[in-house]
């Protein structure tokens, strides 16, 4: 798919996602040298999504291998696969467009939905409905990131976890990730809070490294807040704040 040069300024997400044809990759690498904008946005893209994936990625149980060597006996052998016929030329950049909004999110997707696809033959029912959970926290977070306003910014917390905030103002939404979050202790969790001038106002949870959505309203909010709080969490914070991060504008 062709794009006029006004268009430059959109394609950083999919540059970083390796999404473009061969001759839009040259321009856009062109266009990086003359734009300080588009190339911290890229810069930006790429360490979110590397954080992303590592975030919310979650290790099978242990004793998986031994239940999935016990039954391998009994799988049936898959027929073999046929290559569909390849998509003709002028459809190949019409594809690559549809699929962006997947490829996002495809690294948080594998590491969520990977351990699920092991265990779901032996607990179908509750990893089915975990599953259709992290596929609509995927979607939420996936339509963030993908929203041609979406805007980025990192920070530390106090403790050493590393944070990234990822806001649309035309979804007035937000996404909280954190990597490196040590473990909250026996009876304690992350609370996340949103700042209104001064009043912190609960915005959920974060038990782990993980990526979540944020709740409440984040168009007035003007930063990000992180305490420890008791398990089920404050209608205020009782401790001194982790993190207070400003919300890219």
């Amino acid at each position: 798919m062709k794009h006029h040069a006004s268009d430059a300024h959109t394609l950083a997400a999919a540059y970083v996602l390796g999404a473009l044809e061969a001759g839009e990759r040259d321009a856009f690498e062109a266009h990086l040298r003359a734009c300080d904008a588009c190339r911290q946005e890229a810069a930006e893209l790429e360490a979110t999504a590397a954080r992303l994936a590592a975030a919310v990625a979650e290790p099978p149980p242990a004793s998986a291998k031994h239940q999935v060597m016990a039954a391998i006996d009994g799988v049936r052998q898959l027929p073999p696969r046929i290559p569909a016929p390849a998509p003709a030329p002028a459809a190949v950049g019409r594809l690559r467009r549809a699929a962006l909004p997947l490829a996002l999110a495809a690294s948080a997707a594998v590491a969520v939905l990977g351990g699920v696809t092991v265990w779901q033959a032996y607990h179908s029912r509750d990893l089915t409905q975990e599953a259709r959970q992290a596929q609509q926290q995927l979607d939420a977070v996936t339509a963030v990131l993908a929203a041609p306003d979406a805007r980025t910014v990192h920070g530390r917390a106090a403790n050493g976890a590393l944070t990234t905030v990822v806001t649309s103002a035309r979804q007035n939404r937000a996404v909280f990730a954190a990597a490196n979050l040590p473990a909250p202790g026996t009876g304690k969790t992350y609370q996340l809070w949103l700042d209104h001038d001064g009043t912190m106002r609960p915005a959920g949870f974060v038990d782990h490294d993980g990526t979540v959505m944020l709740t409440g309203n984040p168009a007035d909010a003007g930063a990000v807040g992180l305490t420890l709080e008791p398990t089920g969490g404050s209608p205020q914070p009782t401790t001194d704040p982790l993190l207070l991060m400003t919300l890219p504008s």
